[in-house]
């Protein structure tokens, strides 16, 4: 199965080999200082409806998204993906139009030219049948759907090698987490991973162009942390001496923040037990 597969329920079976340069409600409870029973917070507890007009057709709709401060963060993956109590919001970033298919992650969402908004109602609205975004909460596999379409609207409207590398990275991510969600020995757990690496591969590839080629900061990133990103992105794609030299650029700037510099040296250890374990290349 390809990245893009399970489009053609969408009308848009024409992407799935298109290329790029469940969870349950707990009924757990818990005793408040009187000892009465107090219902766990759950993932739709955490959710709201966020209006949204769409900049293609201009048709208003509503799409789920986290409620601000209401999850705990717990740790951070290496290469940013930040992990929550209760919900993981990366699920809910891509905002679909329901009408004429147009997606993107919300800091992307309005921005779109008229050329743009041609090309995704020629080549994706004509074809597009519709999305639900009237649901409780969003599965994985609804993140997915989102991302493929959003993958999809970036390649149609020649989005900027930051956006695409961007919602490549998130993609990344939500195939990470359903890939940990799952029992180990999981028929899905190899291809998860492998998709999940592919997205890599594209975002590493989509951030090596826009450091050339565009201004800072790059996807809401600043120097030191796209540089950082990218090294640890080579350095999981087993391109270590690309790798090394990124480390070294953040390591030696006198404008990197020191929570950056502190994250390239774990990641620059990591380097190493790889190149020894693997060999460089």
């Amino acid at each position: 199965m390809g990245l893009f597969s399970g489009l053609e329920q969408l009308g848009l079976g024409k992407y799935n080999d298109a290329k790029l340069m469940e969870e349950k409600k707990s009924d757990e409870v818990f005793l408040d200082g009187a000892g009465k029973q107090i219902p766990k917070v759950t993932e739709e507890d955490v959710l709201y409806d966020k209006r949204y007009t769409c900049p293609v057709c201009d048709v208003s709709f509503t799409s789920k998204t986290v409620r601000a401060g209401k999850i705990k963060l717990i740790c951070k993956d290496s290469d940013l993906r930040a992990v929550y109590e209760i919900a993981d919001p990366h699920k809910y970033d891509v905002i679909a139009c329901e009408n004429c298919g147009y997606s993107s992650l919300g800091r992307y969402f309005g921005k779109i030219s008229t050329r743009q908004m041609r090309d995704i109602k020629d080549q994706v609205g004509t074809n597009f049948r519709g999305i639900s975004n009237d649901k409780d909460l969003f599965t994985y596999d609804d993140a997915i759907l989102r991302y493929k379409l959003a993958l999809v609207c970036c390649i149609v409207k020649h989005a900027k090698s930051s956006e695409k590398g961007y919602t490549s990275l998130k993609m990344a991510w939500i195939l990470r987490g359903k890939r940990l969600s799952l029992k180990p020995g999981d028929a899905m757990i190899k291809q998860l991973y492998e998709e999940e690496m592919e997205c890599i591969t594209n975002a590493y590839t989509c951030f090596v162009d826009a450091l050339a080629n565009e201004m800072m900061p790059i996807a809401g990133m600043d120097e030191s942390t796209i540089k950082y990103l990218m090294a640890e992105l080579a350095r999981k794609l087993k391109k270590y001496d690309e790798s090394a030299k990124l480390l070294a650029e953040v390591l030696t700037s006198k404008a990197t923040p020191t929570r950056i510099k502190e994250e390239a040296l774990n990641v620059k250890q990591l380097l190493k037990e790889d190149i020894k374990k693997n060999g460089r290349s």
